[in-house]
């Protein structure tokens, strides 16, 4: 069983930044594909960013491309989320998340129990 923690979310204006991390345990990290996903509230789940096992491949959703990066520390079995230009509909709770297999985005194993993010206009 894989444990998953959030962190680094909070309030920021329009145009301002965050970095989120996701600490990983129980598992091996380094064989995992790892990806974000987010929710807005009244909304369904979204996919958000993907990595590889070894960080070489990485996948954006479009509404995120050019503004999110994602990341992987296989050492730390941490994966971040560095957020910029962030836009009010990017307010959302955001989760990571472990696959098994390869980069995906759908059929994700094991869930992060989420960070807020708000961001006003």
């Amino acid at each position: 069983q894989v444990q998953l923690v959030e962190s680094g979310g909070g309030l920021v204006q329009t145009g301002g930044s965050l970095r989120l991390s996701c600490a990983a345990s129980g598992g091996t990290f380094s064989s995992y594909a790892m990806g974000w996903f987010r929710q807005a509230l009244g909304k369904e789940r979204e996919f958000v960013s993907a990595i590889s096992r070894g960080g070489i491949s990485t996948d954006y959703a479009d509404s995120v491309k050019g503004r999110f990066t994602i990341s992987r520390d296989n050492a730390k079995n941490i994966v971040s989320l560095q957020m910029n230009s962030l836009k009010p509909e990017d307010t959302a709770v955001y989760y990571c998340a472990v696959h098994r297999g390869v980069i995906s985005r759908r059929d994700y194993d094991y869930w992060g129990q989420g960070t807020q993010v708000t961001v006003s206009s």
